[in-house]
């Protein structure tokens, strides 16, 4: 009897063992994906490069904030504009890469996370971000005084809210896609920010390294485009193969 007592207290355990692997081997495949993008592990690409500046860059007048003493208290030093800046290295940031068109698979989901836009320091934090079509913008406020949110797209009725300090986000969604949508503060006239609206999840920008990378995209041959505020636009051709990252370099030269 001991003996069966055994055999039965081994079996539960192996079974345990085995529903326990089965569920991280299944966590582990479905880890390999990037949500919303339909692409699996091994059977995407990959997209990376870096936007280069060639010649002077621009010098930037420092950005005053006397205007509210809540944001000249915020900022311990100079403020230059985002526009225009050249990194140290001879890269661009805030350059917005995009796929416009291509042979492959491009899903056109939007993904329920929404994308947040934050006024912090009487700046909009990030200068430029992406957002699909129909995904949820999310605008919030750490700042300790009021705000305006004026949203001015070329297509479509723009959208200007107040926010005071401690309330809620502003949730907004767009319908429709724009390359590139200003963000400004009526109430700070230096604010100001930049988004893209697009159609698959396929897009970067540029830190103050001056790289970008556009992870799980499906094998294809596409159209990069490129955005920047003050040095124009570009845009090539990009071939991506399974498993692969194709490399897409940018130059913009001084105007």
């Amino acid at each position: 009897m001991k003996k069966l007592g055994t055999t039965i207290i081994a079996a539960a355990a192996f079974l345990a063992l085995a529903a326990g692997l089965n569920v991280a081997m299944s966590a582990t495949a479905h880890a390999g994906g990037t949500k919303g993008t339909g692409a699996q592990a091994g059977t995407s690409g990959g997209i990376a490069g870096t936007v280069y500046f060639r010649g002077q860059a621009p010098r930037l007048r420092p950005i005053l904030m006397d205007k509210d003493p809540v944001c000249a208290d915020a900022q311990s030093g100079t403020v230059l504009p985002e526009d225009g800046r050249v990194n140290s290295n001879g890269t661009l940031p805030n350059a917005f890469v995009y796929i416009t068109k291509g042979t492959g698979n491009l899903p056109s989901t939007a993904p329920a996370e929404p994308v947040t836009l934050t006024q912090t320091g009487c700046t909009y934090q990030p200068h430029v971000l992406g957002i699909m079509v129909g995904q949820t913008l999310r605008v919030v406020s750490a700042d300790p005084t009021s705000h305006n949110i004026h949203v001015i797209p070329k297509t479509g009725h723009d959208w200007n809210v107040t926010q005071q300090p401690g309330t809620p986000p502003v949730l907004r969604k767009f319908t429709t896609p724009e390359i590139m949508i200003p963000i400004r503060c009526n109430i700070h006239p230096w604010m100001e920010a930049y988004i893209g609206v697009v159609t698959n999840p396929f897009y970067g920008v540029t830190g103050n390294d001056g790289r970008f990378e556009i992870k799980n995209v499906p094998p294809g041959t596409y159209t990069l485009s490129i955005w920047t505020a003050t040095f124009g636009t570009q845009e090539k051709d990009v071939t991506v193969r399974a498993g692969e990252t194709a490399a897409a370099d940018f130059t913009f030269n001084a105007q």
